[in-house]
């Protein structure tokens, strides 16, 4: 095979590759209410297999946007929130750890904060006093 065909088909296997981005605060807008993405403790994303990127600010824009169908979840190559507890990274939805309470002051008044571990959880639960909710669980509240 000659050099210029394998370099081809590196560039475009790199190009074509499937990952997240970064959420820009003060620059991307949520894809379902449209507001700018302003609080690094908070937000989602969505990845198709495909690699189209879908950009929330907060668990139940997220949420509204996954249970309308407009993209299957088995398209969904990542589910993502960002880790309450480490602003700005995200942590796989489905292996998050959910706090929901009232004295949680999110983007959209979801109530919501995700969790990479129990440690980090218990830490802020302390003073929210509030419920643990698996990924299942956090589905459910906004259907």
């Amino acid at each position: 095979m000659n050099k210029g065909v394998v370099v081809v088909c590196v560039l475009l296997a790199v190009a074509c590759s499937v990952k997240p981005e970064p959420l820009q605060y003060g620059v991307d807008a949520c894809y379902t209410c449209k507001m700018t993405l302003m609080d690094n403790r908070f937000g989602a994303e969505l990845v198709t297999q495909k690699g189209k990127v879908y950009k929330f600010d907060d668990l139940n824009c997220m949420l509204d946007f996954y249970h309308s169908n407009y993209e299957s979840p088995d398209n969904l190559a990542y589910t993502l929130v960002i880790n309450y507890d480490n602003p700005g990274q995200f942590i796989e939805a489905r292996h998050a750890m959910y706090a929901k309470s009232a004295k949680i002051r999110t983007p959209m008044a979801s109530g919501i904060a995700a969790f990479e571990d129990e440690i980090s959880y218990d830490k802020y639960n302390k003073d929210w006093k509030g419920i643990w909710l698996s990924w299942g669980e956090v589905q459910t509240q906004f259907k």
